[in-house]
């Protein structure tokens, strides 16, 4: 069956974005939606998040549903009122944030029986990624290059240096390898990297609420991918060789702008 759904991750407090940056030339606008942490309403010509669900309807999504947190009525305020005619966005509350996987679990209910993408709100994924991605079988998780990522993304090379890589096995992730050592490094030198591009079925909702907290307290995204795969769950990992622009902090919206100025949008 055609995936149709996405869940995109916005509940995030962004703390790195909040960070006053006066290197930065930014509107009013602009630092009110920074300072607030709502990354995906950051205008960089429309609000990102624009160019993100835009990108996901190029590839058949129909359905996309944002966790969010209780206060992001901005959120609700904006796409409530949007011109939408090809996708339907609704809202999952995260009360309290608490990881990855509790956003996660958070829309269970819109995921349902379905198989449905689960990506983050900072994150605008090219439209070849996407489509690779919902054509997979089953569950799959996007494996990017790292030379890739560093060539055509806004992202610093020691900034992916520092991403989670895959380790994968006749095409299945095996584990994910969290700010991987040089050494771990080393011995995966051609380990695709993880950014959070994943196609989940409702097996994620179990694992996301068996786990137990992290060191941080947290209840992690990568922590129910473990579990699952302990659980003999199979997850394909679909190698894409190109960049992906990174919403992070202030000095990524004036090089988001430029990448996208050509870029047009239609919910």
């Amino acid at each position: 069956m055609a995936v149709t759904k996405a869940v995109i991750l916005a509940r995030g407090l962004g703390t790195r974005m909040r960070a006053n940056d006066e290197s930065t030339n930014l509107s009013g606008e602009q630092a009110a939606a920074a300072s607030a942490g709502t990354k995906g309403l950051i205008n960089v010509g429309r609000p990102f998040l624009d160019y993100v669900i835009s990108a996901f309807a190029d590839a058949g999504i129909k359905k996309v549903c944002l966790v969010i947190g209780p206060e992001h009525d901005a959120f609700r305020n904006y796409y409530d009122n949007v011109e939408k005619n090809r996708v339907t966005i609704t809202y999952a509350i995260q009360e309290e944030p608490l990881g990855t996987a509790n956003a996660v679990a958070a829309a269970a209910d819109f995921i349902g029986e379905d198989r449905s993408l689960v990506l983050n709100s900072d994150n605008y994924y090219p439209l070849p990624v996407l489509k690779q991605l919902v054509q997979a079988p089953g569950l799959a998780v996007a494996g990017f290059s790292r030379a890739e990522l560093i060539a055509n993304s806004n992202i610093e090379a020691e900034r992916v240096k520092s991403y989670a890589i895959m380790d994968v096995g006749d095409g299945v992730l095996q584990n994910i390898i969290e700010k991987p050592s040089d050494a771990e490094m080393a011995a995966h030198p051609d380990a695709p990297v993880n950014m959070n591009c994943w196609l989940f079925d409702q097996s994620v909702i179990t694992a996301c609420e068996s786990i137990e907290p992290s060191v941080r307290g947290e209840y992690e995204l990568t922590d129910a991918v473990r579990y699952l795969i302990r659980n003999d769950s199979n997850i394909e990992v679909v190698p894409v060789a190109c960049g992906v622009l990174d919403m992070s902090s202030r000095k990524d919206i004036g090089a988001i702008k430029d990448a996208l100025q050509d870029v047009e949008v239609s919910l």
